[in-house]
């Protein structure tokens, strides 16, 4: 589901240009509202929605979920940290998503500088970092480098 902006409600503050990790969010230069430059290349990570304060960006929906002459409606409310989905139907029928705009409490996440420098060793180990840590195991699979796979 692409994202569009209306115009109508767009301020320009550039929230979108700024979050838009796949760097298609853009400000108009002579009408001063975002646009989205290339829907087909949008990584559908909808942090342009979740960033903009004036509810400006919606999602179009595709024709397996959501067919012709529906509407995908999206609602930021920081004040709940939420963002809703309300999806309409030909049919009249509609569905209310409800989903947090963070998973992680604000503050919660260290900061890169929090951890200890990786070791000479950890660049040639498998492993990204922390990651039998956050993953909550003791430890991942790895391949074993001789391993050719000739059986």
């Amino acid at each position: 589901m692409p994202t569009f902006v209306y115009m109508t409600r767009c301020d320009g503050c550039g929230h979108c240009v700024d979050i838009c990790p796949s760097d298609i969010m853009h400000i108009d230069p002579t009408y001063r509202r975002a646009l989205n430059i290339e829907p087909n290349m949008c990584w559908e990570c909808y942090s342009c929605v979740k960033a903009c304060p004036q509810n400006a960006i919606d999602a179009r929906g595709y024709a397996d979920f959501a067919p012709l002459g529906h509407s995908v409606r999206v609602l930021r409310e920081e004040s709940k940290g939420t963002v809703s989905w309300k999806i309409k139907f030909r049919d009249g029928t509609e569905k209310d998503f409800v989903s947090p705009i963070r998973t992680t409490p604000w503050g919660s996440i260290k900061s890169p500088a929090e951890y200890e420098s990786p070791t000479e060793e950890s660049f040639r180990d498998q492993q990204l970092a922390h990651e039998p840590e956050f993953l909550k195991v003791d430890e991942l699979p790895t391949l074993d480098p001789d391993d050719r796979g000739t059986d």
